[in-house]
């Protein structure tokens, strides 16, 4: 049950709300305050799930009373002035009623209301387990399978039915093609530059003219339908 309390200055805003509450069976009337000072007091010892606000009132205004309340249940502003509305949501206010409102829109504020109050009694979803950095592959070297580290490969090259993987000046050769390990390398470590070489992205010196020059000083050329996707990086 959706307990509410009410507050504004005119009897017949309270008759109103009431009358439209008697059509529903979920929201039941906890309180009438006709002031916004009497509903601080009336919310020091009682606890409400929606409250009904009023905007134009003496002495305490209902924006001015949404700015005091330390926790807020969810709020239907009920008020004749339009030009408050933008500002009432600053509040993060459920739904803005305009005077006279009908029934139809009445409930609709208060499916708005249900809603908000389903959604805070879901119970947190779980964090979702991070998946484990990958920094390594195995490579077969002949009947072997080889765990290579990322930063260990500087570049791969293509040599037929086989793939070269430099790691310095040396190589293993596997049987592969390049496109596979294109596939399985992280592309925001790994970059094609040409039909036959894949570089290591930190291993790059500088770009000069139509060649890769890395930091080793070794120099590989950049392929035409590579250049712009080596370029935008």
């Amino acid at each position: 049950m959706i307990k509410a309390l009410i507050i504004d200055d005119e009897p017949l805003a309270h008759e109103i709300i009431k009358t439209y509450l008697n059509e529903v069976d979920d929201v039941e009337i906890s309180g009438h305050c006709h002031s916004a000072q009497n509903a601080l007091e009336f919310l020091k010892t009682e606890q409400v799930d929606l409250i009904f606000l009023d905007i134009e009132m003496p002495v305490l205004s209902g924006l001015d009373f949404l700015s005091m309340l330390k926790e807020k249940p969810a709020i239907i502003i009920t008020s004749a002035y339009e030009e408050y509305a933008l500002e009432s949501y600053n509040f993060d206010v459920t739904d803005y009623l305009l005077k006279p409102y009908r029934f139809d829109r009445f409930e609709q504020a208060l499916e708005k209301v249900r809603h908000r109050i389903s959604n805070a009694s879901q119970p947190p979803a779980a964090p979702e387990e991070a998946a484990p950095i990958q920094d390594s592959l195995l490579i077969k070297v002949d009947s072997k399978h080889i765990h290579v580290r990322f930063e260990d490969i500087h570049h791969l090259e293509a040599y037929g039915n086989y793939v070269k993987v430099w790691r310095g000046d040396n190589y293993l050769l596997t049987p592969a093609s390049l496109i596979s390990f294109e596939k399985s390398l992280p592309s925001n470590r790994f970059i094609r530059i040409h039909k036959s070489f894949i570089a290591r992205k930190d291993a790059i010196d500088f770009i000069e003219d139509d060649t890769v020059v890395f930091k080793t000083g070794l120099r590989l050329p950049i392929g035409k339908t590579h250049r712009k996707n080596l370029l935008n990086w």
